[in-house]
């Protein structure tokens, strides 16, 4: 049967894709492309035997949202998650010197304040998860599906390793230079949670970053009708961005690795091998503070 389409209060169209086939084959179902613009008259269709097609199909209706509705939507994600760090990151660096001065990634709060804080700090990631299987559109669309795990963590531990590499090298550099603050990337020290605490503050920023600024974002502005290097870009700046309050060095760090990143999400649309990359840098940058505190490398002294 032909798909149904009616209209609806917040956009123009409403698809309800019958899949229902005699055959029962769902693989050569027509669905809307994720990745096409907005068309107010006409949604675009794709149809085919691709895996990620056939898995957009399995998932059902989904509601064709307007460029109005998608972009009020985006800025309350948003403006609950990293936007506002964006801003207060970016009050932080004109308010306080850079040469000399130590952040933390971490506040200085008691085990089950912190607890708190890692908990709540997922609540934009829920609401993403809510919003995208709400409205039909499933996890597949922004590549947060569980369909691929093994090659997702290999992806996700090479590419971990990579950026763990080019990142030190960036923040060793721009710290000489005076033009970042020093890092401090772990939980109080001298407790008995300062590792697993740092663990789920990695695991945290991992899928509070990647679901939001990668998977999501990204996907919502090409809905939009942005360009996909446009909707990478704008990506890769909000990241910098909320990374400012480390310094002009965070920043740069941060644009690379949201272009690398949000180039590997519109190339594989799969946004758990960022998850785990993430996780290992934060990870690594950890455990290297906690081994080499007291030391030089490289000319600079972890204190």
């Amino acid at each position: 049967m032909p798909a149904e389409r009616r209209a609806d209060r917040d956009g123009p169209l409403v698809e309800l894709a019958d899949l229902d086939r005699p055959d029962g084959d769902v693989s050569l179902a027509c669905v809307r492309d994720p990745r096409a613009p907005f068309a107010a008259d006409e949604p675009t269709r794709t149809c085919g035997r691709h895996p990620s097609m056939v898995a957009m199909a399995e998932e059902g209706p989904r509601v064709l949202r307007s460029r109005r509705v998608l972009g009020e939507e985006v800025l309350i994600v948003l403006s609950l998650s990293l936007l506002s760090s964006a801003v207060f990151s970016i009050i932080d660096l004109f308010r306080a010197p850079i040469s000399g001065v130590s952040v933390s990634t971490f506040t200085a709060d008691p085990f089950a304040d912190q607890i708190a804080s890692v908990i709540f700090g997922l609540a934009p990631v829920a609401l993403v998860l809510h919003l995208v299987r709400r409205d039909g559109e499933g996890l597949s669309m922004f590549g947060m599906d569980g369909s691929r795990p093994r090659s997702d963590v290999a992806w996700g531990l090479a590419a971990g390793l990579g950026v763990a590499a080019v990142g030190l090298g960036i923040y060793l550099g721009s710290v000489a230079l005076k033009i970042n603050r020093f890092v401090i990337p772990v939980p109080p020290l001298g407790h008995w949670w300062t590792v697993p605490i740092l663990l789920l503050g990695a695991l945290q920023a991992a899928l509070l970053e990647e679901v939001i600024v990668a998977g999501y974002l990204i996907t919502r502005l090409e809905q939009m009708g942005l360009a996909t290097v446009g909707a990478v870009v704008v990506s890769a700046v909000l990241r910098g961005s909320y990374h400012l309050y480390q310094g002009f060095g965070g920043f740069a760090g941060n644009l690379l690795l949201g272009l690398a990143f949000g180039w590997a999400f519109t190339r594989w649309r799969r946004a758990w091998p960022l998850v785990v990359g993430h996780f290992l840098v934060d990870t690594l940058a950890g455990v290297g503070y906690l081994i080499f505190r007291g030391h030089c490398v490289f000319g600079a002294c972890i204190h």
